[in-house]
């Protein structure tokens, strides 16, 4: 009780509130201009949380990531281009219903769900995460390495359509991870004579570079003079009955929602694809789904925001990014000496109650912010990309400099969004190599250790029943991939033979 009490003193501060109102604010921002995304705004952001306090930064961060996830939903319904990846599905019906002319009601629709699965994510954080530490506390060195390479199997898994090139981001950051002084040893590993090198490739420059800049680049290579049709806002007015349809429809999605949110890998996108299929599914008017229908809306920002909370629930009790967003956060944890696991719990119960309650008022902040800001989004969201562009490198510039005062994390900043921009048109996504950077320490620290306290070699890996689970569950994610490729091969054959 004393801790909860504690964690109120901490969040209900003027200041503090208004971090979170602007970090949402921001995340709106963000999310709605097409092109941008949640890991590019946290990208740019992570610097300037540095010189805040612990609470402060992470709940600026937090504001930011709500408010992203929900952004998209703008673009979404006025221009038929999901400013997000999750907002894919909420295009399917918002727009359809902005072309009716009711795009002010299908704002108000996605706010309000979006809320619900958003406050539902929440509280199903503050209930699995305790309880999830708990078990946590049971780890040793076996199991966290098990752990780290359990996350990283993960990331593997659901790279993209090919295993191979999220196997390869994956090792591209492991690689990364080695350099500098041995942990054990003290000795330098391919520093290559440079100082700057000896504490190890820092986390910022490599996030803002693969994520930041080297979409810049994308984004400048694929600019185009189109025209959009931007629908008017109009009325706000929304009926009975779609506050009941609200509040049948946003439970069932927000339960699928954060059940996919906190798989490590799915997230927000898979998380509205499923929710909206079940929609569809369990429908008495399937056929009018796709062509304006506020169920199919409903369904897809109330699971992609209940996402949110889910993320969070490996990333805080195991310290397993779930995504790229999550990872972005870990990172930012870390930096403020807040190592996500079950200790964090023990040792700082405050803080992180501080961050359920932090989110929480995140949920009512995006509703405000959104329904004000829902008047002048269609002037925000037409902004060229010719005018946002050189400003956003210009932050990504300030943002590697402004931790270390150092122009060699510029420089690298520089050469991992070149290196990243390229990897891209490879099909080699971002996410696996800061993924490899972040869990390769806590695998080699840990595997090292366990190995020395081991008296039987490597049959410490699998004496104890929580490593034989993690074994079995990284196996099962290394070979369900060709399960399921072989499972689509035999349907297809099987149709062509029908």
């Amino acid at each position: 009780m004393i801790d909860i009490f504690s964690a109120f003193s901490m969040v209900f501060d003027f200041q503090i509130i208004m971090l979170i109102f602007g970090g949402t604010a921001l995340g709106i921002l963000v999310g709605a201009l097409p092109g941008l995304s949640a890991t590019m705004g946290l990208a740019v952001l992570l610097p300037i949380s540095f010189y805040m306090s612990p609470i402060q930064g992470i709940l600026l961060l937090l504001g930011m990531y709500t408010g992203s996830n929900y952004g998209g939903s703008f673009s979404a319904i006025l221009l038929n281009i999901p400013g997000a990846p999750p907002a894919v599905m909420t295009a399917l019906d918002g727009n359809p219903m902005a072309r009716k002319g009711e795009a002010g009601r299908a704002i108000v629709i996605s706010t309000l769900s979006s809320f619900l699965g958003g406050v539902f994510g929440v509280l199903c954080l503050i209930i699995i995460a305790p309880w999830l530490a708990r078990f946590a506390l049971d780890f040793g060195p076996a199991e966290y390495a098990l752990l780290a390479l359990f996350g990283l199997s993960t990331i593997v898994a659901v790279a993209g359509k090919s295993m191979k090139r999220g196997f390869i981001g994956v090792v591209i950051g492991l690689m990364l991870a080695t350099i500098g002084l041995d942990q054990f040893t003290n000795v330098p590993r391919f520093t290559f004579g440079r100082y700057e090198l000896m504490s190890g490739v820092s986390y910022i420059p490599l996030v803002i570079g693969v994520f930041g800049l080297s979409e810049v680049l994308s984004q400048i290579l694929s600019l185009k003079d189109t025209h959009v049709n931007l629908q008017k806002v109009g009325s706000f007015k929304t009926s009975k009955s779609d506050i009941k349809k609200i509040l049948n429809r946003f439970l069932p999605s927000s339960i699928i929602g954060t059940i996919i949110g906190v798989l490590p890998g799915a997230g927000g996108t898979i998380a509205s694809i499923i929710a909206y299929n079940q929609s569809v599914q369990t429908s008495k008017h399937p056929e009018t789904f796709g062509k304006g229908e506020p169920e199919g809306l409903i369904a897809a920002e109330s699971s992609n925001n209940a996402a949110v909370g889910g993320s969070l629930v490996p990333l805080l009790t195991l310290g397993i990014p779930g995504s790229s967003p999550a990872a972005i956060l870990l990172g930012a944890l870390m930096i403020h000496n807040l190592r996500p696991g079950p200790m964090l719990f023990l040792e700082q119960r405050p803080m992180v109650n501080a961050f359920f309650i932090g989110l929480m008022i995140a949920q009512f902040a995006m509703v405000i912010v959104g329904l004000l800001a829902a008047r002048i989004a269609p002037h925000i969201i037409s902004a060229k990309q010719k005018v946002m562009m050189p400003v956003i490198t210009l932050l990504c510039i300030i943002g590697a400099y402004a931790l270390n005062s150092s122009f060699f994390d510029v420089k690298l900043m520089l050469i991992f969004g070149v290196v990243g921009f390229f990897l891209k048109l490879l099909g080699i996504k971002p996410a696996p190599i800061v993924l490899g950077l972040i869990l390769g320490p806590m695998f080699e620290t840990n595997f090292r250790s366990a190995l020395e306290l081991s008296q039987n070699g490597y049959l410490i890996f699998v004496t104890r029943p929580i490593s034989i689970v993690l074994l079995i569950l990284i196996a099962l994610l290394l070979v369900w991939p060709f399960i399921q490729k072989r499972m689509t091969e035999k349907k297809k054959q099987d149709a062509v033979s029908k």
